[in-house]
């Protein structure tokens, strides 16, 4: 799973830049067409042309057909929008710089030329670099929502595993397996915090951090006030009396606790 999701990330980034090729070349025709000052970009003004030449055309179909189906499925509410730049209006009544789309150039259509300036009518190139431009920017921020989506379902598949895995602490206390029990709930309760660090990039430099370390960096992060590290606090006590041997062993009632605090933090520390 881990692997199909980076390939889709690397496919987003690859589909991103081979965008930002076409927008470069269609910015490097408008400085020439327009004989603007290319700024930044005059050292390398015939490098960058020579390499992104022609890249609009031959690369746009395609383009669209990946960067379509990608807005479609990571933000649905933004296709019709994205299609509409570059779909033409077959109802129009005329072609002009309101209704010149991205479809009319790649089929070869342009605008009029007044006799009386030999002058377009309008920048039908400028109009298509625009709304070109558009489209990328609803692309990248699919990348955005596809880090968050990521997110989400990790989020998902990890308290999924985690209510198992205090289910099967229950199981234990049921059992008659009291440390056992709460090792396993300790466990997950570490494994949570330390995701909630990341959560809030906060960094964990100790190798083995236990629960209490990344209970004090959370708190001193501002990510939960003093109450609620008393009572991970209190969590992790628990967890050490079921881990190691102690003057008494840890009592039903005292595990019972530990998992039923672990479920809580589970759903109220993110």
């Amino acid at each position: 799973m881990a692997s199909n999701l980076e390939r889709y990330r690397e496919d987003l980034k690859r589909l991103i830049g081979v965008g930002e090729e076409m927008h470069a070349d269609l910015q490097v025709r408008a400085i020439t067409r327009k004989k603007m000052e290319p700024g930044n970009l005059k050292e390398h003004m015939e490098e960058l042309k020579a390499k992104v030449a022609g890249a609009f055309e031959k690369k746009y179909q395609s383009w669209y057909t990946e960067a379509h189906a990608v807005v479609g499925q990571l933000i649905p509410d933004r296709v019709v929008e994205f299609r509409s730049l570059y779909e033409s209006d077959s109802k129009r009544k005329q072609v002009d710089v309101t209704t010149f789309a991205i479809q009319d150039w790649l089929l070869g259509r342009r605008a009029n030329v007044d006799w009386r300036t030999n002058e377009k009518f309008y920048d039908d190139e400028g109009v298509v670099t625009m709304k070109f431009a558009v489209q990328l920017e609803i692309l990248k921020s699919a990348e955005v929502r596809f880090e968050s989506k990521l997110l989400e379902l990790q989020n998902l598949v990890r308290a999924d595993l985690f209510d198992s895995e205090v289910e099967r602490a229950r199981e234990l206390l049921k059992a008659g397996f009291l440390r056992a029990a709460g090792v396993v709930a300790g466990v997950v309760l570490e494994v949570h915090l330390r995701q909630v660090c990341d959560n809030h990039k906060v960094g964990v430099t100790k190798k083995h951090a236990t629960i209490s370390d990344l209970n004090d960096l959370l708190k001193n992060a501002g990510v939960y006030d003093v109450a609620a590290w008393r009572n991970v606090q209190r969590l992790g006590d628990l967890r050490n009396l079921c881990g190691h041997k102690k003057d008494r062993e840890p009592r039903s009632d005292e595990v019972g606790e530990l998992a039923d605090g672990v479920e809580k933090v589970m759903k109220t520390i993110l």
